[in-house]
C-alpha cells in the first residue's frame, strides 16, 4: 500500500512540476510585476542602504551585483563591467536585504485541515497550492524561509531549478511526534496502531511522523535527513492546532530528544522543537536542542536556561487579533490559543531582559488571508522592538539561525545583509522602513524591486 501510494504521489508531483513550470513562465511573461530577469550584472544607482545590521541608512550609494553576489558598494561611481548590464536608478529609495521568515509551513498555510490531515484532497491540488503560495511569498519580499513541517522537499528542488518561483527553503520535512503528541492527527477510531496499520494521511503526505521510543525517534530523524532535511523538528509539548494534547502536556523524554540530537549532530545540523511550557523547553534543552519554536508560556527560570545555553528562541507575535489562526469559539483549540496569546508579551519581555537570541516567524496555518499578511505580522513587532531591531531580526539575525544548519545549508554564502560578497537577495523600498515599518505590510506598492540570488523577479522602475 505504501509503495503504491509513493508511486502515485511521485507521478503527480512530476506532472505538477511541469504544470507549475508552464504557469510560472506564463506569469513572468504576462505580469509587469514579475520580471524574472536573469542578468549577469545589475547596478543599483543612487540608493540608501539598510545593510541588515545598522540603526541608520547609508549615504546615497551605488551597488553592483555580478551573478548572484554583491560585488561592489560605493558612494562613488562604479565602472560598468563587461557584458550585459541592467541599471536601476533608485532615486534615493532604500535598498535592503530580502526578508527571512524563520517559521513557515508552505503546505499548511493555504490548505484546510481536511485537505491535509484527513486526506480529502489530491496531492496534485496540494502541490499546486503550495507552489502558488511560494510564489506569492517571494513577491511579498520574503526571499528565504525555514519550513518547519510539511512535504516541501520536491517544491524546494523545483524552486532551486527555476521551475517554480519562490523563496530559498530550509526544509525540516515531517514534524516528529510521539503518539498523542502535537503531530498526531489521527482520530480515536484509528487506535491502536499495530505493525500492519496503514499510515495516517498526515504521515503519508509528510506533514508529521509518529515515533515512540529512542529507536523510532532515531529512525524517523534519519529518514528526514535522508530526504533532505536541513534541520530536524520534534514536538516537545502540547499545541493549539492538535486535538488530543492539552497545552500543558510535555512530550518526549530527554533520552528520546537526545536520540534525535545525536542523529542530527552526526549530520552536522541541529534539532528545533515545538514547545510552549517551561517543562517542555527545559527537557529539550538538557538533551541538546538548539532552537525553541514558540516559548510563549516560559517562565524566568526557563528564559535564563535558554540564554545560558545559547539556545535560539524562534517566537511568533501571537496575539488575539486579526492574525490569529482560525479556530472555532468554545473549542479546546481556541482556549489554548488564548492562553498562548496571553503569554506573548511576557515571553518577549523575558527574551529582551536576558538577551536571548531571538528569531522572528509567522507560523501561519490554514489561511490564505493570513499568509498574505506576512509583512503585516512583521510590522506588528514594533509592539516590542524598534523598527531597526525588527528589520534586523527579519534579515541578518534570522540568517544566523539559517546558518546553524552548517554543511546542510543548501545555499552557501552570506544572507541577510547588504555587503560586498554577500548573496544578492535584495529589496528596493519606496521609502524608509526604519522610519515607517508599515511599508513592509504593503509589498505590492512599496517593494519596487525584488531580487533573489541575483535574479530580478519584480521591477516597477524599468
Amino acid at each position: 500500500m505504501r509503495l503504491r501510494y509513493s508511486i502515485v504521489f511521485g507521478t503527480l508531483v512530476l506532472l505538477l512540476i511541469g504544470f507549475m513550470s508552464q504557469t510560472s513562465f506564463a506569469q513572468s511573461q504576462e505580469s509587469p510585476n514579475i520580471a524574472n530577469q536573469a542578468s549577469p550584472n545589475v547596478l543599483f544607482e543612487n540608493v540608501r542602504i539598510f545593510d541588515g545590521t545598522s540603526e541608520q541608512l547609508s549615504a546615497p550609494s551605488n551597488v553592483l551585483v555580478v551573478g548572484n553576489q554583491i560585488q561592489t558598494i560605493s558612494t562613488g561611481s562604479i565602472p560598468a563591467p563587461e557584458g550585459n548590464l541592467t541599471r536601476i536608478n533608485g532615486g534615493e529609495r532604500v535598498l535592503m536585504p530580502g526578508l527571512i521568515d524563520a517559521h513557515v509551513h508552505l503546505f499548511l498555510e493555504t490548505s484546510s485541515p481536511e485537505e491535509l490531515l484527513a486526506g480529502s484532497a489530491e496531492p496534485e491540488s496540494l502541490f499546486r497550492k503550495a507552489a502558488e503560495n511560494a510564489t506569492a511569498m517571494l513577491m511579498r519580499g520574503f526571499t528565504s524561509a525555514r519550513d518547519l513541517a510539511g512535504p516541501v522537499f520536491q517544491l524546494k528542488r523545483s524552486i532551486d531549478r527555476g521551475d517554480v518561483m519562490g523563496p530559498r527553503i530550509w526544509p525540516s520535512g515531517a514534524m516528529i511526534s510521539q503518539t498523542g503528541g502535537h503531530g498526531d492527527f489521527r482520530g480515536l477510531d484509528e487506535l491502536p496502531r499495530t505493525p500492519t496499520s496503514e499510515l495516517s494521511p498526515a504521515e503519508r503526505f509528510g506533514v508529521s511522523a509518529i515515533a515512540d521510543g529512542v529507536d523510532e525517534v532515531l529512525r524517523s530523524t534519519r529518514e528526514q535527513l535522508m530526504r533532505g532535511a536541513t534541520q530536524i523538528k520534534l514536538a516537545a509539548g502540547g499545541g493549539v492546532a492538535s486535538d488530543y494534547d492539552p497545552i500543558d502536556v510535555s512530550q518526549y523524554t530527554e533520552a528520546e530528544f537526545k536520540a534525535a540530537v545525536d542523529a542530527a549532530e552526526n549530520w552536522n545540523t541541529y534539532v528545533a522543537v515545538h514547545a510552549y511550557t517551561p517543562r517542555a523547553i527545559q527537557t529539550a534543552i538538557r538533551a541538546g536542542v538548539k532552537s525553541i519554536e514558540h516559548g510563549q508560556l516560559m517562565d524566568e527560570e526557563t528564559a535564563q536556561l535558554i540564554a545560558a545555553n545559547g539556545v535560539w528562541l524562534s517566537i511568533q507575535p501571537f496575539l488575539d487579533d486579526e492574525d490569529a489562526n482560525p479556530y472555532p469559539e468554545g473549542s479546546s483549540n481556541r482556549a489554548s490559543q488564548l492562553q498562548v496569546s496571553a503569554g506573548t508579551d511576557n515571553a518577549y519581555e523575558l527574551a529582551k531582559r536576558y538577551n536571548i537570541k531571538t528569531a522572528w516567524g509567522t507560523d501561519n496555518l490554514y489561511s490564505a488571508q493570513g499568509a498574505a499578511r506576512q509583512g503585516a505580522k512583521l510590522a506588528k513587532m514594533v509592539r516590542w522592538y524598534t523598527p531597526a531591531e525588527v528589520l534586523r531580526m527579519a534579515t541578518s539575525t534570522n540568517a544566523e539561525l539559517l546558518a546553524l544548519s552548517g554543511p546542510r545549508n543548501p545555499y552557501p554564502g552570506k544572507l541577510g545583509v547588504v555587503e560586498e560578497g554577500a548573496l544578492a537577495d535584495l529589496l528596493l523600498v519606496n521609502d524608509n522602513p526604519l522610519e515607517n515599518i508599515q511599508l513592509v505590510a504593503d509589498p505590492t506598492n512599496n517593494f519596487v524591486v525584488i531580487m533573489k540570488d541575483g535574479t530580478i523577479y519584480k521591477n516597477l522602475l524599468n
